[in-house]
């Protein structure tokens, strides 16, 4: 369907075209069966998941859905999609009663990663959730039970885990390459500093544009008259929590990984909005520092820290994870990564010459990671980046911005997944959702 014959239809529901008769969905696939996959949240990521997909030649775009007409005729109508064989849909609960689909991207605002995920599972589809996985610790924790009720293989994007040098570094750690690791940073620098978003005053609430479905976007977060500026979900606590859960869930996944760890014991965050006031709730300056237990590592422990500010980065890098050991200091991004050995500082170069400074080009991460979910659709073995594993980083990464939030240090208990001793702070662990959406 083009977007011309899209904008035709008589209404914003579900698209007047015939339910093609596909086969059941299905728990074993053979290496030659394509797998049907249907599009939740058409926006500029989803097309990059599907795209991705496509370029496989393993799947078969059988739908998508979106509250909001443009994005989805933008989809529909790519150069990429196979004409006229895609169906669109303004609610994806339309597309998840499809039996031709087997597997199903969520590519949503935040605040709607859970809900359609659990459905998918429900009705039987496999899920590539994009990062974070959820919006709360309870809501991710629901997914996960989600996912082993209905025996689903479910991914999230996390993509650094499908690296072919994020894999080899973190071999190189828990090998013992840099020592006993005592300190970890993930840092994030200058990114989303826009003109726009320099302004102090917010726009004026107006009525959304033609085709938009706005109390379907707001979803089960709280009803607020339409503003441009609330589409910029990671900036306001009801639908998204800044960076912290944008960025942190990459970052703070290659400190899980790396460390074998999976839960910190204390979290201590502060931060504000020291660069741009008015127009978002959540901060632009932030810091987060962890305790984590003993691990392979290090029987001691060891300290995270996860921070994001303006300015430029060391090095020029804009963000990365540096592990600092008793033998050596490691750098990594999705561009490469270096190690520089202890003795590689300038009292112990003078007394005994230079050492070697280690480097390694980055390794595409993208598609080798939809690549693993698509293999394990088919063998049903769990992918690189599990939902259980996910929901754990993600959590790490909800409870510093509930210690923000609370303007305190606290303790967490990782098989509660409660705070301790804390009853204000474990308020914030879940959320009123407005109907019908209070489903979990």
């Amino acid at each position: 369907m083009t977007r011309r014959d899209f904008h035709k239809s008589t209404t914003l529901g579900v698209t007047s075209l015939a339910m093609s008769a596909g086969p059941a969905v299905r728990n074993v696939m053979g290496a030659n069966d394509r797998i049907g996959v249907g599009l939740i949240g058409a926006g500029g990521q989803g097309r990059f998941d599907l795209t991705s997909m496509l370029r496989t030649g393993q799947v078969d775009p059988i739908a998508c859905a979106d509250v909001y007409t443009l994005p989805l005729a933008m989809t529909l109508d790519a150069p990429t999609m196979p004409p006229g064989k895609t169906v669109g849909y303004s609610d994806f609960r339309k597309l998840l009663e499809r039996k031709d689909i087997d597997a199903v991207i969520v590519a949503t605002p935040e605040h709607w990663h859970g809900i359609p995920m659990i459905m998918a599972c429900e009705a039987g589809k496999d899920v590539y959730v994009e990062k974070p996985t959820s919006h709360t610790v309870y809501e991710g924790r629901k997914m996960v039970e989600a996912a082993a009720k209905y025996n689903r293989v479910v991914t999230c994007g996390t993509q650094q885990r499908s690296g072919e040098h994020y894999q080899k570094v973190v071999e190189l750690i828990q090998g013992g390459k840099i020592g006993k690791v005592t300190c970890v940073e993930a840092f994030l620098y200058g990114l989303g500093f826009t003109r726009e978003n320099r302004k102090q005053v917010p726009p004026p609430d107006t009525d959304p544009p033609a085709g938009f479905d706005w109390d379907f976007w707001l979803g089960p977060a709280p009803y607020h008259h339409y503003n441009r500026s609330r589409r910029g979900f990671t900036g306001f606590w009801e639908t998204g929590g800044g960076e912290t859960t944008n960025w942190g869930p990459h970052l703070m996944d290659v400190v899980h990984w790396s460390m074998q760890v999976d839960a910190p014991l204390t979290v201590s965050a502060s931060g504000a909005r020291y660069a741009r006031q008015g127009i978002y709730e959540t901060p632009d300056t932030f810091e987060a520092v962890y305790e984590y237990p003993a691990c392979p590592l290090n029987s001691a422990g060891f300290l995270a820290r996860f921070s994001y500010h303006l300015g430029r980065g060391p090095d020029d890098n804009s963000y990365g994870t540096t592990f600092y050991g008793t033998d050596g200091t490691l750098f990594i991004n999705r561009e490469g990564y270096t190690i520089w050995p202890a003795a590689a500082i300038k009292d112990v170069w003078e007394t005994f010459g230079p050492t070697e400074v280690i480097k390694g080009p980055g390794t595409a991460q993208h598609q080798p990671h939809v690549e693993n979910f698509l293999d394990c659709v088919r063998s049903r073995k769990t992918p690189n980046s599990d939902i259980e594993t996910t929901h754990r980083t993600t959590s790490a990464c909800l409870i510093a911005n509930i210690s923000l939030r609370v303007g305190r240090k606290l303790k967490w208990d990782r098989e509660k997944e409660q705070f301790i001793g804390d009853s204000d702070a474990n308020k914030l662990l879940n959320e009123e959702r407005r109907k019908p959406w209070d489903v979990i």
